[in-house]
């Protein structure tokens, strides 16, 4: 079992910096991929960035594609979202997610089958 926690969310003004943390613990060896979702109010979640445990390969939604960067401590079993040029838009519960499928790419959130609780960003205008 994977647990993993989240932190960092808080309320910035827009054009500012954020950086998001979670931490995995249990079975954090096997995991091929993690990545950072987002549910706005009212809307459904989506994909904003993945990352492979191994290779440290990255993919990225176009809309946060040059504003925001995940990154990996493996040895910490820590994963960070630096979230930077922030908008009202990016408004959003953010999750960290893990899945220890093979193969995977992109952003499909039925690949991935352990979440975080989540942690609230809030961008004011």
């Amino acid at each position: 079992q994977v647990q993993l926690v989240e932190s960092g969310g808080g309320s910035v003004q827009a054009g500012g910096s954020l950086r998001l943390s979670c931490t995995a613990s249990g079975l954090t060896y096997f995991r091929q991929r993690m990545a950072w979702f987002r549910q706005a109010p009212g809307k459904e979640r989506e994909g904003v960035a993945a990352i492979s445990t191994g290779y440290g390969t990255t993919y990225y939604a176009d809309s946060v594609k040059g504003r925001f960067t995940i990154s990996q401590d493996n040895a910490k079993n820590t994963l960070y979202l630096q979230m930077n040029s922030l908008k009202p838009e990016d408004t959003a519960i953010y999750y960290c997610a893990a899945t220890f499928r093979t193969n995977t790419e992109g952003l499909r959130e039925d690949d991935f089958g352990y979440w975080g609780q989540g942690t609230q960003v809030t961008v004011s205008s």
